[in-house]
């Protein structure tokens, strides 16, 4: 039975009564409400509201290995309730260790995962290349970033390659996307306008996406190749997620701006910040949702696969890797 995301935008708490978990809030009216959360069926939740998560509802849901994100009213990523460990393997914790205390083997991951991610900026802006949109310019500087990678001996100047890429692809936004929407800086925390608000928004869920699917695994997500391992972060989550946020986090922005779904009645604006409200996130998510449940004939498997079982697959391509099965090569996009 396939399982579902579940996201909760509103205030409220997340509470157990027998064997069932609920999720109580105020309507528009102030009227408490209740939703069931059919927790046999949610593969994940995300909280965007501020949720309080009884003991007992928290116990349960652990049972049934269904973890729970968090973000704050900007979008961020706070943090996660995780069941515990289930799929250790000591082999492979010390391969990745080994991989990344080896400086090669290290730079080796490192280069592919920007690699990924640059090569699929660049089939998004190729797209709209052919739609008419004057873009070679912006397309020729990226390749020619992707041609320096090759040559790079340090994780740093790696770093500072996808920064002035990333800058690159984000500025060609302006030459197809509404003069409302102009990307001039990027700005986090907070975003300062409505398209760094989208940006935060869909690369925190595809981040946690890619979180959730780690977790599946035999991986560890706090052993990483292109970000530093640090306290308190899930690093390899960040290695992953640069390679999907073009397929999951970018076309749904541009989708949501295309069919003008996304306007100034969809943010909050305050003195230094801009963010998603309440209708904003709705749609953003249900987009997202739908965007993970897309599905494509893979070229190797010859099946049908949606577009987030892609990254538990690139997550068994690195498994493969760290273990000497075969040389991971990253996910681009291939239609």
């Amino acid at each position: 039975m396939a399982k579902i995301n579940f996201y909760i935008i509103k205030n409220g708490i997340i509470a157990r009564k027998h064997n069932t978990i609920y999720f109580f809030f105020r309507d528009e009216n102030e009227q408490i409400q209740r939703k069931i959360l059919p927790i046999e069926k949610i593969y994940q939740i995300f909280c965007y509201g501020r949720v309080t998560v009884r003991s007992g509802a928290l116990s349960y849901l652990m049972k049934y290995k269904v973890p729970i994100h968090f973000f704050n009213k900007y979008g961020f990523y706070e943090g996660s309730f995780w069941p515990r460990e289930c799929l250790v393997f000591g082999s492979l914790l010390v391969k990745q260790v080994e991989h990344f205390l080896n400086k090669e083997k290290r730079l080796y991951l490192a280069k592919a995962f920007v690699k990924g991610s640059l090569q699929n900026i660049l089939v998004n802006l190729r797209y709209y290349e052919r739609e008419g949109k004057d873009l070679n310019q912006s397309i020729s500087e990226i390749e020619t970033l992707i041609e320096k990678i090759e040559n790079v001996g340090k994780i740093s100047e790696l770093m500072a390659i996808e920064g002035n890429a990333k800058e690159k692809y984000y500025q060609s936004w302006n030459l197809f996307l509404p003069e409302k929407f102009k990307f001039e800086k990027r700005t986090r925390k907070p975003p300062e306008n409505m398209i760094n608000a989208l940006i935060s928004f869909g690369n925190s869920l595809v981040y946690s996406v890619c979180l959730s699917e780690i977790y599946n695994t035999q991986l560890n997500p706090t052993i990483s190749y292109l970000h530093e391992p640090f306290e308190r972060r899930f690093s390899l989550s960040l290695d992953l997620a640069e390679v999907f946020k073009p397929l999951l986090a970018d076309r749904v922005i541009f989708k949501l701006i295309k069919k003008k779904k996304a306007d100034e009645s969809y943010f909050r604006k305050e003195l230094n910040f801009c963010v998603l409200n309440e209708k904003g996130k709705r749609i953003f998510l249900e987009e997202f949702e739908n965007k993970l449940k897309t599905t494509i004939k893979h070229k190797t498997l010859k099946r049908k696969i949606s577009y987030q079982r892609l990254i538990r697959l690139e997550c068994y391509k690195l498994i493969k890797h760290l273990l000497g099965i075969k040389k991971y090569k990253p996910f681009i996009i291939w239609w």
